[in-house]
């Protein structure tokens, strides 16, 4: 999967604003306030809205005000979200879809104004409508993908969802005649936006069972026991990973108590015996976290992190950057911010996008449509180094 255009519309700082040409692995660039946090909440609204509802999803962002406070200041009309994703819906086919979602409020209740999947079938002609919902109704092509050929053969069925607030991808991908949208379902479900925190990554776990790294990562240690039982080779090639990288560390494992209780426990070749997660550097604990995320068994089509760099060397932050391309060219989309120069020392011209305010609102510059950036980096020049000496207007460190 990857995402290859972004369009937002009247989204908080997000006035009017698309990005194309989406690498698979970005790197945003931008001074505090700038949206980058703002890019991020995208996707998790739109996840939260699958799993619950718009209601719940703009109360997580906006609190009691909801739509309000998410709309852009001093802007009326609908939030309107568009993405273009290129994805393999059937027999590993490459289709570019385009989910299209219009959000407005009425007596102070949020609804789907309006909601659209459309994609090709070849590499001609207009797109083909497989979903096409407004308030609650509308229609929804219940073919398989792969048994038309014809736009008039398409099998459409009208649907009422329960509520106006309810996405009908949400409502449809439960039901396998609805193929298309029970594609677009599965992406979106997913989508992985890490906020990992240390603190919860450190203290002893109930003993249990997790095949993937949580959002904020306090089930680090279940995860590498899952890892050590189940998958051997990825577990050998975290611990490689982290051994080149953070000097001493000879072994990690996971170890259950009498209490039921999982412990993370670290060996050091300079001691006999192993000690225990809360003594080991921060660094040590992120970047155990970082490789356990990027060596998922099942990758997420989709990873958010933002800011990396802190509580790490910058020693390693180059290092941490090839993992994020490679995890990215393995299959599962990367979107970074970051503030550190070392960090941006280690990205190409094509992955950076940066963020500026211009009347309050936010406009996104793709670096590589920067002559100057372009030429100095084409000469061999690091975006590190451009960014900190404040060569990349509006966005100076």
């Amino acid at each position: 999967m990857q995402i290859e255009s972004i369009r937002l519309k009247n989204f908080r700082a997000f006035k009017d604003v698309t990005l194309r040409d989406i690498p698979h692995f970005c790197v945003l660039v931008g001074a505090n306030g700038t949206g980058k946090s703002t890019l991020f909440s995208v996707f998790g609204f739109l996840r939260d809205a699958m799993a619950s509802n718009l209601t719940a999803a703009l109360g997580r962002l906006g609190g009691s005000r909801g739509l309000q406070e998410v709309r852009s200041r001093n802007s009326s009309g609908a939030i309107e979200i568009e993405l273009k994703i290129r994805a393999s819906l059937w027999r590993g086919k490459s289709t570019l879809i385009t989910y299209e979602l219009h959000i407005d409020e009425e007596n102070g209740r949020p609804f789907v104004l309006r909601e659209i999947l459309k994609y090709r079938r070849g590499s001609k002609g207009q797109p083909w409508h497989f979903l096409n919902f407004s308030r609650g109704e509308g229609e929804a092509v219940t073919n398989e993908l792969d048994s038309v050929t014809d736009k008039k053969d398409l099998k459409r069925e009208h649907q009422t969802l329960k509520s106006p607030d309810i996405l009908a991808i949400k409502g449809l991908a439960q039901f396998q005649r609805f193929p298309a949208v029970v594609a677009l379902g599965d992406l979106i479900e997913n989508w992985h936006l890490s906020d990992f925190h240390i603190s919860r990554a450190r203290p002893e776990q109930e003993a249990g069972y997790a095949e993937h790294l949580s959002r904020e990562g306090e089930n680090l240690s279940l995860v590498v026991e899952y890892l050590f039982r189940n998958h051997q080779e990825i577990f050998r090639k975290i611990l490689d990973r982290l051994k080149a990288r953070i000097p001493g560390i000879t072994g990690v494992e996971a170890k259950t108590t009498e209490e039921g209780r999982v412990l993370l426990k670290f060996q050091d070749g300079s001691f006999e015996d192993p000690f225990l997660a809360r003594y080991v550097s921060d660094g040590t604990i992120k970047m155990l976290a970082y490789l356990v995320l990027l060596y998922d068994p099942t990758p997420h089509p989709l990873l958010c992190v933002e800011e990396p760099e802190n509580q790490l060397y910058p020693s390693l932050l180059w290092d941490l950057a090839e993992e994020f391309r490679a995890y990215a060219m393995r299959g599962g989309q990367v979107f970074v911010s970051s503030h550190s120069p070392d960090f941006l020392n280690a990205v190409e011209l094509d992955e950076v996008f940066w963020l500026v305010k211009e009347e309050g609102y936010t406009q996104v510059i793709r670096a590589r449509d920067d002559e100057q950036v372009s030429a100095l980096m084409n000469e061999g020049d690091q975006m590190g180094y451009l960014w900190k000496m404040g060569i990349l207007p509006g966005a100076n460190p």
